[in-house]
């Protein structure tokens, strides 16, 4: 989740009225672009008291927390406008609308088109509760252009939405639709407005993001897009993605890792387990092997690239054989940073079917062991960092980012000046000495 109500001074007693309009974000980057639609939607309708939460539906545990935000902000406003997309709206339309803290429920396709935040509309009493198309009829990605990301100087692009494939655990799929793709020359006009905003470093996000271009003319890459971009957009100091699948990769990718410095060294996999039969059980495309294969060749054509991966523990049938996989694999590829999570049944999907359900104290304790193995490899690469220089991209909040996505807290602040002063001195690309670790973040200074 991206932000949080402050809490109620007294959550058992129902707060004054104010005039707000939020949006309150759950989940993936994807999900942190389209708020910035939404939040440009509410401004331009001039929205008085409108709160929407942009909901996820990968785990039992997101839900859980937008419903108990959701509780919390009716308490804190009781006259707002509140508004549940995201895609646990999508999938589960009927459940938010039956939550009494609840006026409107929008879809995914619906949550980013302007009249649907019209408070005249919204406060009509024959107003539809629930506005949620079917999904998978939608051909199009979200081709809007957004100004930038508040307090923030790196910016998401969304440049590819849905997925045609359909991992047994993955409920995603029914909330965001089939794969398509954006064309290349809105991603480089949204880039280039991003950029000239002043926004140094931008993450290319979507669902499925080495399936892009297949559904456009002339079928360009993943790879190709990348390299069409950062020609046409030679001002732009750095560009990341963010999750990729471990099988797709092009080659024209592959070069542009290996030869353009403005590509970060850091790629996230999407891996999930280590075992190949959980991982044919999952109905992913890759075994382990090809995992294997391909990190070995990312640390060859960009020997400093640190590679991170995504990891669920307690799959429906994995014996402790099977997790030993997933903890080896950690080492054998190299990973370094690691997004663990304890399995969750999604209704709908096959892996909730399977019979041989993993206890979730197992889960848990699973999930508790690949995390303290994921902060030992962290930890390792951070004292790597130890008095060396780095490029550190700043937000306004004096933490950054390294090349290699590692946490940075910038300790000394500009002497004599006035705050406005040291805030611009506190954002942006700077360079930085590493001279202390602080948990899992570096400690920098000019």
């Amino acid at each position: 989740m991206t932000e949080n109500l402050p809490p109620s001074s007294d959550p058992s007693e129902p707060q004054p009225a104010r005039t707000t309009r939020k949006v309150v974000t759950f989940g993936c980057r994807l999900n942190s672009y389209e708020s910035q639609i939404i939040q440009a939607h509410l401004d331009q309708a001039n929205s008085q008291n409108t709160i929407v939460f942009n909901t996820c539906a990968v785990t039992v545990e997101a839900e859980r927390q937008a419903k108990q935000a959701i509780r919390r902000a009716r308490l804190q406003n009781p006259t707002a406008q509140i508004i549940v997309t995201g895609c646990a709206a999508q999938i589960s339309p009927e459940k938010y609308a039956a939550l009494p803290e609840v006026n409107h429920v929008l879809g995914n396709e619906e949550k980013i088109v302007a009249k649907n935040y019209d408070e005249k509309i919204l406060t009509k009493t024959n107003t539809p509760t629930i506005k949620v198309n079917d999904i998978m009829s939608v051909k199009q990605t979200a081709n809007h252009l957004i100004e930038g990301f508040a307090g923030r100087t790196r910016a998401f692009v969304q440049v590819q939405n849905g997925c045609d494939h359909r991992c047994s655990f993955c409920i995603i799929p029914f909330g965001r639709g089939n794969s398509r793709s954006t064309p290349i020359d809105i991603i480089i006009q949204q880039v280039k407005n991003l950029q000239q905003n002043g926004y140094q470093e931008i993450v290319l996000t979507g669902v499925d993001l080495t399936s892009y271009g297949a559904d456009l003319a002339g079928r360009p890459t993943l790879g190709m897009m990348v390299k069409q971009l950062l020609q046409d957009v030679p001002a732009l100091p750095r560009l990341r993605l963010s999750s990729i699948d471990c099988i797709e990769m092009d080659d024209t990718l592959f070069d542009v890792i290996q030869h353009e410095p403005r590509f970060m060294p850091h790629l996230h996999l999407s891996l999930q387990s280590g075992d190949d039969i959980i991982l044919k059980r999952m109905k992913r495309r890759h075994l382990r092997k090809d995992v294997i294969s391909l990190c070995q060749k990312l640390h060859q054509i960009r020997p400093d690239i640190i590679l991170g991966a995504d990891l669920i523990a307690g799959f429906p049938t994995e014996t402790d054989a099977m997790f030993e996989k997933s903890c080896t694999i950690i080492e054998d590829c190299n990973l370094t940073w690691l997004h663990i999570f304890p399995y969750s049944e999604r209704h709908g999907t096959v892996a909730a079917r399977i019979p041989k359900q993993i206890p979730k104290a197992i889960r848990k304790q699973r999930a508790a062991h690949l995390r303290n193995l994921g902060e030992k490899k962290a930890f390792a690469f951070l004292q790597t960092c130890l008095n060396k220089e780095f490029d550190v991209l700043f937000e306004r909040n004096s933490l950054g980012y390294t090349q290699h996505f590692a946490p940075v807290k910038l300790q000394n602040k500009w002497q004599n000046q006035s705050e406005d002063a040291q805030l611009h001195n506190d954002v942006g690309l700077k360079r930085v000495r590493i001279n202390a670790i602080d948990g899992t973040v570096l400690q920098a200074e000019i």
